[in-house]
């Protein structure tokens, strides 16, 4: 593993206390356009990459989803655990940099804001699309790349230290994503890249600084019911995923 992302498994466990009370801007910007990408999911079975504290895995298995989560951070997924409804959601602790403990059993694949803290894009695409059952999908999203223009990266506060800690990124490209889901086997059905406006700023005051800037990039992905269709082509019949800008 590369110096850049040594430190992420011990800097997600740290950051995992205040989590979900540190009013980050990109988890809000990113919850609605995952959920209508994801779409209806009564009585499929999903699978969460990279988990953490659980903010999808929850709301997915209230919608009806069977849901198996994934995360290497003991510490975030503690957190998901105490949590109403844990005893709904299957949690496992595995690196994704590994391959992935699962056949092809799943029907929806979705990760959120995980890919910076990844080296190896196509070991993780690749892992995705192996594990979807034919027809599935996946929807990805990620910190938008401009933001390491800005100097932003994945970091929180330590309350008990007031260290400013900083897990571990790697500024990978859109292109980069795209290309990797490409090679790994997907469709790609849509491509979204969301920046705050005036009235979320107004509710998130940490986002001010970004308006008009894109913060978010969300990848929604199809796996070709057919063995024999080429990469990239839509199948007959086959569902485009929606998005949605704020």
């Amino acid at each position: 593993m590369s110096d850049a992302l040594s430190s992420v498994r011990g800097g997600y466990d740290r950051w995992a206390v205040v989590y979900d009370h540190d009013a980050n801007p990109l988890l809000a910007l990113e919850e609605p356009v995952v959920r209508s990408a994801v779409g209806d999911v009564r009585g499929i079975r999903v699978l969460d990459l990279g988990c953490g504290t659980g903010r999808h895995s929850f709301w997915l298995s209230a919608a009806g989803a069977g849901v198996t989560a994934v995360d290497f951070s003991e510490g975030m997924l503690a957190e998901a655990r105490r949590k109403p409804g844990a005893d709904a959601v299957q949690f496992v602790v595995h690196d994704l940099h590994a391959a992935l403990p699962f056949s092809a059993e799943f029907d929806l694949v979705v990760s959120g804001l995980v890919l910076e803290h990844l080296h190896d894009l196509g070991q993780f695409f690749g892992e995705a699309f192996r594990v979807l059952r034919p027809g599935g999908r996946a929807v990805v999203s990620a910190m938008h790349p401009a933001m390491f223009l800005r100097g932003s990266q994945a970091r929180f506060t330590d309350p008990a230290s007031g260290e400013l800690v900083q897990p571990g990124s790697v500024a990978h490209s859109i292109g980069a994503f795209v290309m990797a889901a490409i090679r790994a086997g997907f469709e790609l059905a849509e491509i979204s890249e969301t920046a705050p406006n005036q009235e979320f700023s107004a509710r998130y005051p940490r986002a001010a600084k970004y308006l008009g800037w894109p913060m978010l990039v969300v990848l929604s992905l199809a796996k070709s019911r057919h063995e024999n269709d080429v990469p990239g082509q839509f199948s007959d019949g086959q569902e485009r995923a929606g998005h949605t800008v704020l």
